[in-house]
C-alpha cells in the first residue's frame, strides 16, 4: 500500500522516527511535512539526529493563526494527496497539521489512521482538545495509547477500528537512550551540570505563554527556586518572554532547543521536570524524573495517578511547593505499553 504520513511538529517527527522505520519495511510510505515547525532548532535538527526520512513533500506553512495555518496546510496536503493517491493517510497526535491531513484524506474518501488516539484534556478551550476530538471521529484506524484512551473514545460512540497498542514514543525513547548513553556525561560536563543537580523546564503551550499573567506566574517560581533550572525555550516563548518584558534571576538558565538525543540526556539526569509538554509528561515518568505539569489538566491522566506527575496550573506559590516538597513514589507501573509499539501499529494498518 501507499501511506502517506503527515508531521509538522516536534512531537509528530519524534513519533515518525519509529513508525516510519517500521512503515517502510512493508509499504510505500509518503512523507508530508507541513511546515509546521519550520526552523533548523524546531525541526531540521530533529530530521538529522532521528534519522527520519527526508520529506518527500515540504509544504513551507509556517506561522501563523490557527484558521490561516490549517486552511493553508489543507489546500496544500490536498493536492498532494490528488497527485499521489495515497491508501492510507496517516495522522499523529493532536496539531494543525493533524486536523488539516485527518480533513483533507476525509473529504477526499481516503481512510485515516490516528496515531495516539482518545485522549481528552476535556478542555475545549486548547487547541489540540479540538484538534484530537476531530481527528479521531474522522478516522478509520484508531491507535489508542492506553484502556483511558478506548474507554474516552466509547464515551463518544466510537468503538469500530479501536485498538489499544500503546505509546510509539516509547520505542523512540528507548532506542534514543541507547544511543544518548554514550555521550550523555559529556553533554552534561559541557553544559556544567550535575546529575540531580538541576530541574528541567520547558514552556510552549498557547495558555501559558500568550496570557501574561500565566508566563509572569510561572517564570516567577522558576526565578524562585533555589536551584539551577536548564530552560530550553520554543522561539515562540522566547518572543513572548521579550515582548511582555517579563525577567528571570540568574538561576533560570534560557538556552535555544535541544535536539533529542541532548534533551534525552538533560531529562534523564534532572532532578525534576517542570514543562507543558504531553510528550515530556510521558518521558519524564519513562525516565524515573518526577514531573510538575504546568496546566490545569492533562490528557495523560494515568502519570497523575501513579503520583508520579502533579498538575500545578500556573500559580507561582502552589509550583514552589511541589517542586521542593515532592516525593517521588516508591513504585512505577508500566504505562503505555511495554515496547514493540511501531510493529503493532504497522500490523494493524496491514
Amino acid at each position: 500500500m501507499k501511506i502517506a504520513s503527515i508531521v509538522g511538529a516536534r512531537p509528530q517527527f519524534i513519533k515518525a522516527a519509529a513508525l516510519s522505520r517500521e512503515l517502510r519495511k512493508r509499504h510505500t510510505e509518503i512523507l508530508i511535512h507541513t511546515g509546521q515547525h519550520y526552523d533548523h532548532s524546531m525541526s531540521g535538527v530533529f530530521f538529522e539526529g532521528l534519522e527520519i526520512p527526508k520529506p518527500d513533500f515540504n509544504l513551507g506553512v509556517g506561522s501563523g493563526g490557527h484558521g490561516a495555518q490549517t486552511g493553508a496546510m489543507l489546500a496544500a496536503i490536498e493536492e498532494v494527496f490528488v497527485a499521489q493517491k495515497p491508501d492510507r493517510v496517516l495522522v499523529y497526535g493532536d496539531t494543525n497539521s493533524t486536523l488539516a491531513g485527518a480533513l483533507a484524506a476525509a473529504k477526499l474518501h481516503i481512510p485515516v489512521v490516528h496515531v495516539e488516539a482518545g485522549l481528552r484534556s476535556y478542555n475545549r478551550h486548547m487547541p489540540e482538545e479540538v484538534n484530537r476530538v476531530m481527528a479521531d471521529h474522522l478516522s478509520a484506524l484508531l491507535l489508542c495509547p492506553s484502556d483511558v484512551a478506548v474507554k474516552n473514545l466509547a464515551a463518544e460512540g466510537i468503538t469500530r477500528g479501536v485498538h489499544i497498542v500503546g505509546d510509539v514514543m516509547q520505542d523512540v525513547l528507548t532506542w534514543a537512550s541507547e544511543r544518548a548513553q554514550a555521550t550523555a556525561a559529556e553533554f552534561l560536563s559541557k553544559m556544567q551540570l550535575q546529575e540531580k543537580g538541576y530541574v528541567l523546564a520547558t514552556v510552549h503551550r498557547g495558555e501559558n505563554t500568550d496570557d501574561p499573567q500565566r508566563l509572569s506566574g510561572v517564570l516567577n517560581a522558576l526565578s524562585s527556586l533555589a536551584e539551577t533550572v536548564v530552560f530550553p525555550a520554543h522561539p515562540r516563548t522566547v518572543k513572548m518572554i521579550k515582548q511582555g518584558n517579563h525577567r528571570v534571576n540568574s538561576n533560570v538558565r534560557i538556552i535555544e532547543p535541544l535536539g533529542y538525543f541532548e534533551m534525552v540526556s538533560v531529562s534523564r539526569a534532572a532532578r525534576m521536570i517542570l514543562t507543558d509538554s504531553g510528550g515530556l509528561q510521558k518521558e519524564a515518568y519513562w525516565l524515573g524524573v518526577p514531573c510538575v505539569t504546568l496546566r490545569d489538566e492533562t490528557e495523560w491522566v494515568e502519570t497523575v495517578n501513579t503520583g508520579w506527575n502533579t498538575l500545578v496550573g500556573a500559580n507561582t506559590d502552589k509550583i514552589l511547593a511541589t517542586v521542593r516538597n515532592h516525593v517521588a513514589p516508591a513504585t512505577r507501573p508500566a504505562l503505555y505499553g511495554s515496547g514493540g509499539v511501531s510493529a503493532k501499529c504497522v500490523e494493524l494498518i496491514g
